[in-house]
């Protein structure tokens, strides 16, 4: 069993060797449960022994290259390797499963090294074209030249291998009782993102051996996506395959003019900290009246200067779609894209999108599902698991409420709805929204969830249904303690990280032996499901059910 630190949570990075030394049947090995430490660890930790001698003898050195067979997919899409004859495990960005390569290492640890692909002997199994001129550098889409089928393979095994392994659940159990779920696939596997955001950058970073090394001569200025694992370089991009036609459409008119010197405009520099524009915002919605879409474009500058931006609001606001063009200023030195002030260039200020049935309204900074068709997929199986009976009886309690998506869309058919949520803008717009279609029985509250103490719950009724939607870190421990008092009938846990809701499941299915905590409920039901194709992340919609 796992020790507890000292936040009450378990930690499991260093006590998962199965996860990279087992192979399952499928073609595709589990993915690292290390994920539930990519905040203080951005690799996995591949065994928690010491290697041995032999591979002491054979530890592969920085700029060493490597002949690598690439067995299966690890945390963060990242092909897992081994060295022949010792077992070594070196990870390497992109490579895919039956892929032959030669790699560099650049990166060593004790139990694992990190590697850089630089030619590929063989390709891998399930190879397909990736449509995208950008794939083999930017670090949006990592499997693009993967079989959609071969993908969602790959993450509804990570899923089982955790659930099984991390959440203690049999696979026995798990098929015998119809537990695990096929994954739910995404229709559209291209131009599904509603909100893009691109960055500016003092000088172009073209693709190189390893990303690292600015082209000699190059100074021209970028707008585009930033290199992995890079935060001063910028990979230009006329094009996202990923965002709607319009936001291509404005993309390719800004980059057709932005660069002109009479305009004098500037990149800023991250480093210097001089210039004007950072980022470019494009969030795609749908007009309420008509269903077209709509188009707000953000430019965040470090100071505000509306003449400079004049030329690139004429040049955008011809497009039938582009509906709103807003200023964000972001006068500190970091690189947010959030701003402390807010001006409207251009239209409107908020742009609105339509999401089962009901009307939201987003601002430059709201958060929105990214994916708004397969949120209407992700919003149906949170109902369904939910079972609500529909006759106005029952209280559901939305953790992690957001801009109160979930429960709004829940709302007409129960009672009450009470949504916490920690981010005080969030609060703002979940209330505007229910305002905005109607809804009464809705309540918002401002509530850091991971700083619960006794008092929490004593502000609403005993719920029937708990919903949770936590961020990657997942449930503290507090809030699982609490939800295990409470003992609700039913609790619906959506999450977007596989390994921390392998771990919630276990700690609310199982109890925690170290703390003296019971388990009180059974998994009735776990779907994975695929929000965003041609990446590593998957949510999962889990239920719960009182024992």
């Amino acid at each position: 069993m796992a020790t507890l630190p000292s936040h009450g949570l378990r930690s499991l990075t260093t006590a998962r060797p199965w996860l990279l030394n087992r192979r399952p049947s499928s073609t595709f090995a589990s993915l690292s449960s290390s994920s539930m430490a990519e905040d203080s660890a951005e690799a996995p930790q591949p065994s928690a022994s010491k290697p041995s001698k032999s591979n002491k003898s054979y530890f592969p050195k920085r700029g060493q290259t490597l002949e690598l067979l690439c067995e299966s997919l690890a945390f963060k899409g990242k092909g897992l390797c081994k060295v022949a004859d010792t077992g070594f495990v070196v990870m390497c960005d992109r490579a895919l499963p039956g892929e032959r390569f030669i790699g560099r290492v650049t990166r060593k640890k004790e139990n694992y090294a990190e590697v850089t692909k630089l030619k590929t002997i063989s390709p891998h199994w399930d190879f397909v074209d990736a449509p995208c001129e950008y794939s083999s550098y930017c670090g949006g889409c990592k499997t693009q030249n993967l079989s959609y089928e071969a993908q969602l393979s790959a993450k509804e095994q990570q899923v089982l291998e955790l659930v099984t392994h991390v959440g203690m659940f049999s696979s026995k159990e798990l098929e015998s009782l119809d537990i695990m779920k096929p994954i739910v696939p995404c229709d559209i596997q291209f131009h599904y993102r509603n909100k893009m955001e691109f960055s500016f950058g003092s000088h172009e970073w073209l693709p190189t051996e390893s990303l690292s090394e600015k082209q000699d001569g190059n100074e021209s200025y970028a707008l585009g996506l930033h290199a992995p694992g890079f935060f001063d370089k910028v990979l230009n991009v006329n094009k996202c395959l990923l965002q709607s036609e319009p936001a291509n459409m404005v993309l390719a008119a800004i980059q057709d003019c932005w660069r002109d010197p009479q305009l004098g405009l500037s990149a800023y520099n991250v480093h210097s900290h001089a210039g004007f524009l950072k980022h470019l915002m494009l969030r795609t919605g749908r007009d309420v009246k008509t269903g077209l879409p709509e188009l707000m474009v953000n430019f965040v500058t470090s100071s505000y200067k509306p003449e400079l931006l004049g030329p690139l609001v004429d040049k955008i606001s011809p497009v039938p779609e582009v509906v709103s063009i807003m200023n964000n200023v972001n006068t500190s030195i970091g690189s947010t894209s959030v701003g402390e002030e807010e001006y409207t260039l251009y239209g409107k200020s908020t742009i609105t999108e339509i999401l089962r049935g009901l009307t939201f309204q987003i601002s430059a900074n709201s958060f929105f599902q990214t994916n708004t068709r397969q949120a209407e997929v992700l919003y149906k199986l949170i109902e369904d698991c939910a079972g609500l009976r529909g006759d106005g009886s029952e209280v559901v309690l939305d953790l992690f409420c957001g801009t109160g998506t979930i429960g709004l869309t829940l709302a007409q058919r129960v009672r009450h709805v009470y949504g916490y949520e920690v981010v005080a803008q969030a609060i703002a717009d979940a209330r505007l929204n229910a305002k905005l279609n109607g809804i009464h029985n809705a309540t918002f509250v401002q509530g850091d969830l991971n700083k619960i103490d006794e008092s929490f719950g004593n502000n609403f009724p005993k719920p029937d249904i708990v919903i949770s939607d936590p961020n990657r870190p997942g449930m503290h421990m507090k809030l699982i303690k609490f939800l295990l008092k409470l003992k609700a009938p039913r609790v619906v846990y959506v999450s977007c990280n596989p390994a921390t809701c392998a771990r919630d499941l276990d700690y609310l299915c199982h109890g925690v032996i170290e703390k003296n905590i019971k388990g009180g409920y059974r998994l009735k039901s776990l779907q994975p499901v695929d929000m965003f194709p041609h990446t590593p992340h998957i949510e999962c919609v889990c239920l719960l059910e009182l024992c």
